[in-house]
């Protein structure tokens, strides 16, 4: 028998052996999901909400009715336990979003180097987690920009940053940039250990803040002359740092066949999905000569 025989044999093999496999997915109750974060001279802000159908469509009248409202929320310093309340604001288009925070009479401010315990009362179930605010350890030397090659849009250039970490592993770091009028957006890949740049002076691209909700273009990591840029540099914990590491690395293997399955790593107790941050902040801002 030629090999192109076989060939031929074994492609009607497959083809003979195609079956319509049809899965019946179970539906699953909606969980919590909490977003919850504390920065150094900010009080926290809180978003609670339920969990969608992963193939469900979405509607802003969807996600409007997702927010949690009349929940419980304490926090803790360790010497006082901050009430919070529900507040919310327009993002447009007559969309409102929801959050919990402190009273502004007499808030909760973050604080370096300040362990924060958060207790959640939702639903008739009670969640809990704790986060710390750490100190900041990679100051930030400098910032400057330079041309980028390679793309017709001349007026394109990459931001750099020279910093500094202190000597000893277990630093880790999340950025975000704003340009002009923006709001913050995390980098594409925002989150980073020291395990290569320990105790070390380094200079490094920082790529643009994205709108994941977006769909984005190479080129839009990039910033233009003329923009007023500002970094925002966070050391975090470590269990901030792996939920966003983990989240990061799923969202990238959204569409990829070839990409393993990585659980996100949460901190709230109580099967709730999300996590509960803090986050030493530092800021520095350039204008980009045009």
């Amino acid at each position: 028998m030629s090999s192109k025989q076989l060939i031929f044999l074994f492609l009607v093999f497959l083809v003979s052996c195609e079956k319509d496999i049809d899965i019946a997915l179970d539906e699953t109750a909606p969980r919590l999901v909490v977003d919850a974060s504390i920065e150094n001279d900010r009080p926290p802000i809180i978003f609670l909400s339920k969990s969608l159908d992963y193939f469900g469509t979405l509607s802003s009248a969807q996600l409007e009715a997702s927010f949690v409202h009349n929940a419980i929320i304490t926090i803790s310093n360790g010497t006082r336990t901050y009430s919070l309340h529900e507040d919310s604001s327009s993002a447009g288009n007559g969309f409102l979003y929801y959050f919990y925070t402190t009273d502004p009479v007499d808030p909760l401010v973050g604080k370096l180097n300040t362990t924060y315990a958060l207790k959640i009362e939702a639903g008739g179930v009670a969640y809990s987690s704790s986060t710390k605010i750490p100190e900041i350890t990679r100051q930030i030397d400098s910032l400057w920009s330079e041309p980028v090659k390679g793309f017709d849009d001349t007026t394109l250039v990459r931001l750099i940053i020279r910093a500094t970490d202190r000597v000893g592993y277990g630093d880790y770091i999340r950025y975000f940039t704003k340009a002009n009028t923006d709001q913050f957006f995390p980098g594409y890949n925002s989150v980073f250990d020291d395990q290569v740049i320990d105790g070390k002076t380094y200079s490094i691209q920082v790529d643009r803040g994205l709108n994941k909700n977006v769909d984005n273009k190479d080129e839009d990591i990039y910033f233009n002359k003329g923009d007023i840029v500002t970094l925002k540099l966070c050391n975090i914990d470590r269990n901030t740092f792996q939920f966003w590491q983990t989240f990061e690395f799923n969202f990238q293997g959204i569409g990829n066949p070839f990409s393993s399955p990585t659980k996100v790593t949460g901190n709230i107790s109580n099967g709730a999905l999300g996590y509960f941050g803090g986050y030493a902040a530092q800021y520095k801002t350039i204008l980009i000569p045009r």
